[in-house]
């Protein structure tokens, strides 16, 4: 089931980071970034946060299931869609641990 593009606003107004979060349709679902980075996926309507070690407290409490067929169990944040202060902790974390992200090679002109 593909995710709804309502869910993803939601979940990016319920972290209000303002400009900070955009989201890009992926294969039909969702990337979701903070900073340029990637933080979440939006997958049949839930929220896969990227695991990392730096939020591993935050998310020990969580569920894990893996986004999509073969990947490996993501913690899923929906539980704390209606907490806009945990949301917003666990993504600000998140984008911290993520490294930075690779600069874009430019795109040869056509001829």
């Amino acid at each position: 089931m593909a995710t709804d593009s309502s869910f993803v606003e939601y979940v990016v107004e319920q972290a209000a980071l303002d400009e900070r979060m955009t989201f890009k349709r992926m294969f039909g679902e969702y990337g979701i970034y903070l900073d340029d980075k990637v933080v979440a996926f939006a997958c049949d309507n839930s929220l896969f946060v990227k695991p990392a070690n730096a939020t591993a407290e935050l998310t020990a409490n969580l569920p894990r299931r893996p986004p999509y067929p073969g990947a490996k169990p993501y913690p899923v944040a929906d539980e704390l869609l209606d907490d806009s202060d945990q949301l917003q902790a666990l993504l600000l974390a998140t984008a911290s641990a993520m490294p930075e992200p690779k600069p874009k090679k430019p795109r040869k002109a056509r001829e």
